[in-house]
């Protein structure tokens, strides 16, 4: 450290961003991947306890952000509750990082159509245009400078993925 001047210490800044860059995004890509080939045991899953888990994993970053969370009951369904953990560790960190100047409010609820559950994370973000409608579903799309928000454009992609696997679709309004 002593031995490079404040040009050098700058580039060593550099080198250590883009490493820490790269290794989320080579774990990012290992989820994305992992998605189909983790065969996890698919069983009655409370999405109670799902939301519990990742309440609790978020946990900081809601008290950070002031975030207020609520969350309607939920159905039992049949899934891979890592994975279901990871689809709304996903979305409702979204809500959290894309957000306007007030404290985010995240909705999480619930609709019976008669053939399947349909489940709504919505929340008073900074909202997406409706033109990225497929765009923000694919690998490494990114609607804003990396500046602006952390991320590689892969969460969206992973959360599409889980819900295929589980034969659900996804869409935002």
């Amino acid at each position: 450290r002593g031995q490079l001047d404040d040009k050098g210490l700058k580039y060593l800044g550099y080198v250590g961003e883009g490493a820490r860059r790269m290794q989320q995004l080579v774990r990012d890509l290992l989820a994305y991947a992992q998605v189909d080939t983790t065969d996890g045991p698919k069983a009655e899953i409370s999405l109670d306890a799902v939301l519990a888990v990742t309440l609790a994993n978020l946990r900081v970053a809601i008290e950070k952000a002031g975030a207020t969370v609520t969350v309607d009951p939920l159905p039992v369904v049949c899934g891979d509750e890592t994975q279901l953990v990871q689809v709304f560790q996903n979305l409702i960190g979204n809500a959290l990082k894309f957000r306007r100047e007030a404290a985010p409010t995240v909705r999480v609820s619930v609709a019976d159509d008669g053939l399947c559950w349909r489940i709504e994370v919505a929340d008073n973000g900074i909202g997406i245009d409706v033109r990225h409608q497929t765009r923000v579903f694919e690998m490494f799309q990114r609607l804003h400078a990396r500046g602006q928000f952390d991320g590689h454009g892969m969460g969206l992609a992973i959360v599409q993925r889980v819900v295929q696997r589980h034969g659900g679709r996804i869409w935002f309004e």
